[in-house]
This record gives C-alpha cells, sequence and structure tokens, in this order.
C-alpha cells in the first residue's frame, strides 16, 4: 500500500529543478526497502544569468579557435565547475554550430568537477565527444590536484604549460586557480589559470514567499528536511525557518531537548563550514559526497539514529 503524502517525510530542494530528469527527485521519490518515504519538493533559490562580456569573451576565442592543442593557442583546456558554466558554454556551442568541425575541442582535456557537470557536459551537441577528465574528484580542491597530475602529463613535452581557461559564476572560490598556479610549484608543474565569468547569480526576488508557502502546507509533518546547495540562500532560508536573531545575525541558541521538527542538511563542507562561519549553525548532515546519493545517505543514517 502506498503512503499517503501526509505521512511522508518533505524534503524541500532548495535548487532549480533539472530537466529533462533531476536525480535529487528520483532518488527521493523511491523508497528503498523500509528506508524512510520521502516527499521531494523544489524550491528555487538561485536566479542566472548569463553574463554578456564574459559571454561575448570566450565566444570570441571559440571562434578564433584559440583553445586548443597547438603551441600557439591560447588555451590548453577548459575547467568547469557548475551546470551554470555548462549552460554558457552550451549557448555558445549552439549559437556557432553551422561552422565546420564545430567546436573543434576534442583535442584538448577538459576538467569536470563531478557527476552532474560532467553530465551536463556530455549532452552538449557535437560530432565528437569531448574528452572529460575529473569526475571522480566532487569538489574543487581535490579537482586542483587531480589536475596537477594529468595535465603535466597531458603537456608533459612542454617546459610551460599552456594556460588553463575556468568558466565560472560571479561568486566562486578561488581554490583551483590558487593551487595551480602556486609559486611552492616547481615550474613545469605551474599553470597559468584564466577566469571568465559568464554567468552571475542571484537570490530569486520570490524565493521568501514560495519557502513559506512550502513551509506552512508541511508544518503539520512529524518532521521535515530543508536541503541546501550553496552559500546563496542560506540566509533567506534561515530566516524563513524562524531561526535568526535580528540583532546578532547568529542562529538562535534553543535547549538541546527542545523538540524540533525541521533539520538541515547540506550539500557539502563549503555550504556547511559558511553556515558554521556566518551564523554559528552546525547543519544536521553534510553529505560526505555531493551527489543526490550521499545526500540521500547523510539524511536517512542521521533518521536511523533518531528512530
Amino acid at each position: 500500500m502506498m503512503a499517503s503524502n501526509s505521512s511522508k517525510i518533505p524534503v524541500l530542494l532548495l535548487k532549480t529543478k533539472s530537466t529533462p530528469t533531476d536525480a535529487y527527485e528520483e532518488i527521493f521519490s523511491t523508497r528503498q526497502g523500509d528506508g524512510p518515504d520521502f516527499d521531494p519538493t523544489f524550491v528555487p533559490v538561485l536566479q542566472h544569468q548569463f553574463e554578456d562580456d564574459g559571454m561575448r569573451q570566450f565566444g570570441k576565442l571559440l571562434h578564433g579557435r584559440q583553445i586548443n592543442n597547438t603551441p600557439d593557442s591560447a588555451y590548453g583546456g577548459l575547467i568547469f565547475t557548475s551546470q551554470r558554466a555548462v549552460e554558457a558554454f552550451a549557448k555558445l556551442v549552439d549559437d556557432g554550430k553551422d561552422e565546420e568541425n564545430w567546436p573543434y575541442l576534442q583535442e584538448v582535456p577538459v576538467y569536470s568537477v563531478g557527476p552532474a557537470t560532467t553530465r551536463a557536459l556530455k549532452a552538449v551537441a557535437q560530432d565528437l565527444p569531448l574528452q572529460i577528465f575529473g569526475e571522480h574528484t566532487g569538489n574543487g580542491d581535490a579537482l586542483a590536484q587531480f589536475i596537477l597530475e594529468h595535465y603535466g602529463e597531458w603537456y608533459k613535452d612542454r617546459p610551460t604549460k599552456p594556460p588553463l581557461l575556468f568558466l565560472v559564476g560571479e561568486q566562486r572560490r578561488d581554490i583551483i586557480p590558487k593551487s595551480l598556479m602556486s609559486e611552492t610549484l616547481p615550474t613545469d608543474k605551474r599553470t597559468q589559470v584564466d577566469e571568465i565569468v559568464v554567468y552571475g547569480t542571484g537570490v530569486m526576488e520570490s524565493f521568501a514567499s514560495d519557502f513559506a508557502d512550502v513551509l506552512r502546507k508541511t508544518e503539520d509533518r512529524l518532521s521535515r528536511w530543508a536541503v541546501v546547495f550553496s552559500p546563496t540562500g542560506c540566509d533567506s532560508m534561515l530566516k524563513g525557518l524562524g531561526m535568526l536573531d535580528e540583532e546578532t545575525g547568529k542562529v538562535i541558541k534553543k535547549p538541546a531537548e527542545e523538540k524540533r521538527t525541521t533539520y538541515i542538511a547540506t550539500i557539502g563542507p563549503t555550504t556547511r563550514n559558511y553556515l558554521k562561519r556566518t551564523f554559528d549553525y552546525e547543519p544536521d548532515v553534510c553529505a560526505e559526497k555531493p551527489s543526490p546519493e550521499g545526500v540521500w545517505q547523510g539524511i536517512t543514517e542521521f533518521m536511523k539514529k533518531l528512530a
């Protein structure tokens, strides 16, 4: 017998639903054995828009065939750490699809931080597939260490490695450029990394009211989860949950024995550390792997301890 929605545990995914399918929806909609029965809902937090200057700059490099494995090229490879940057790339590829042998990037390494970004890259329409590496790394620090070894081997015949182009959003960590350009590295390992901002990010104006609406609809449940995917939106989420002290800007401390119904999970350590540093708040779960499976496992294991 299927559980009614009122007996399921709401999981509020603070993200835009991916198309055509979303792996978070799939895993939280399917009950695993005798595990918890979840009810996933998407509450979009971020709105993205392409940055015209960056798109023009990147487009000029693509059309000028300046990302190549030849010695006179401007760049010898690409780095992607977000699906939004891949969307910007996909748009430019689509815009130039009438060009012969487009987009000609099959001879250079393309580095991707994880499964979701890699799936998005593989979906970009072109005649020959891109050579994508780094899917297993899962975060920027690990990807940077992987690139150091892999890119060095890819261009092992060159004493100076060609620069890498990193497609980014307005808000990003600098761990990859810092790691690859560190002065502590020997010169034959050090690689110039240039960033182009191809998209901007902000909190959706409607998020506060959308989140409040979902909270009202789920307030009678015995428990519910909010899953947060980036530092942007943490402030609005905590305000919506009534957890912030307006004077201090920190989370209000409550007695440990006080009954709770709402729990918070983060996609990984970057967002968890932001919550700790900015709001003095430790989320209930931080996924060991930044993936749908990692978030599902973290929440499921936490709930077993509560039972």
